[in-house]
């Protein structure tokens, strides 16, 4: 960043330059307080999806609360888009970048370097690449993922009288640890409990397009008839739980669907008994707070926001308490 508007130091060590302004005539920050920080934010998915269009809510709220000088980014959930989306974003100079953590430590880390050379800010959301912020500091507002899919089968367990022996399938994003740790969390609480679990692999491309995912449940029930319950990746996914069932010939509360996150068609599928258990972390939250932190730090040098946004389950019991706002597109 080119200055910090009331000229305090900024954390994390990044050597930000200062520049003398009048001192602001009492605690009121005003309407536009955050006008002079130049920013861009990782909303993740695609435009249109339901998550990140959650996430991107969060953050369209926060710009107007704060005067943000923003620019919100989509990246179709495509990691290698998204690196360089970022590698743009630091040559344009941005004073502040809130960053989707999916890329990972080794993808971050040389850009996270040249963003705290040049003097940019960076918090991170969703998933938290923690090799990247012990380095060049940053805070991280996203569910722990790994907590959240541990606590995720052991509800499930709780809430469906799940036995040793049962069989879960279990959609795991293989090759991106970073943020397969959520699934695997869940896959690993199972198998401690004494189940059998089949894990398909969660490609990225199916959050774009979740209608992909039919035929490989339809595959992974088919070798698996006896099937008890069902792990999705996300909400994109889940958004398709009641195409998955039927196709594969079930009918409402036939077989357990579970996973992480709401939208309208999730709550639809609650409705229809479609899914049965969800683990919300806030996506609203995760677009709003980086904004807020950002400025904060850019404005006040104050310290990063770090807020684990886990919140705790919606199931068939709760679901209603939560269906309007998640209607409309704000949980």
């Amino acid at each position: 960043m080119k200055s910090l508007k009331y000229g305090l130091a900024a954390l994390f060590s990044l050597q930000l330059a200062t520049t003398a302004v009048a001192a602001p005539t009492g605690q009121d920050l005003g309407a536009n307080w955050c006008s002079d920080v130049k920013m861009h934010f990782y909303a993740g998915g695609p435009e249109a999806g339901g998550f990140a269009g959650i996430v991107a809510a969060g953050a369209m709220n926060a710009i107007r609360d704060t005067g943000a000088d923003a620019e919100i980014l989509y990246s179709e959930w495509d990691f290698e888009k998204m690196v360089r989306q970022l590698r743009e974003s630091i040559g344009l100079g941005v004073d502040a970048i809130a960053m989707m953590g999916h890329p990972g430590d080794d993808a971050l880390m040389p850009l996270a370097k040249q963003a705290a050379a040049a003097g940019i800010i960076m918090t991170y959301q969703n998933v938290d690449p923690g090799g990247v912020r012990a380095k060049f500091g940053g805070g991280y507002v996203g569910a722990n993922l790994a907590t959240q899919g541990k606590a995720l089968a052991r509800e499930a367990i709780r809430q469906f009288g799940l036995k040793a022996g049962d069989h879960a399938i279990v959609m795991v994003p293989v090759g991106d640890y970073a943020r397969a740790q959520r699934e695997d969390g869940a896959r690993i609480i199972f198998e401690e409990h004494g189940m059998t679990v089949t894990v398909v692999d969660g490609e990225t491309n199916y959050a774009s397009d979740p209608n992909l995912t039919i035929p490989v449940f339809g595959a992974a029930l088919n070798a698996n008839p006896g099937t008890k319950v069902i792990v999705h990746s996300g909400s994109d996914v889940m958004n398709v739980a009641e195409g998955i069932a039927k196709a594969a010939g079930y009918g409402p509360n036939e077989i357990l669907q579970i996973g992480f996150d709401t939208s309208p068609q999730i709550m639809d599928a609650f409705e229809k008994g479609y899914v049965h258990l969800t683990s919300d972390q806030q996506p609203f939250l995760q677009g709003y707070l980086p904004v807020l932190s950002l400025c904060q730090t850019a404005v006040l040098g104050t310290g990063a926001i770090n807020q684990d946004t886990g919140a705790g389950f919606v199931d068939v019991n709760n679901y209603k308490s939560v269906k309007a706002l998640a209607d409309a597109g704000l949980r």
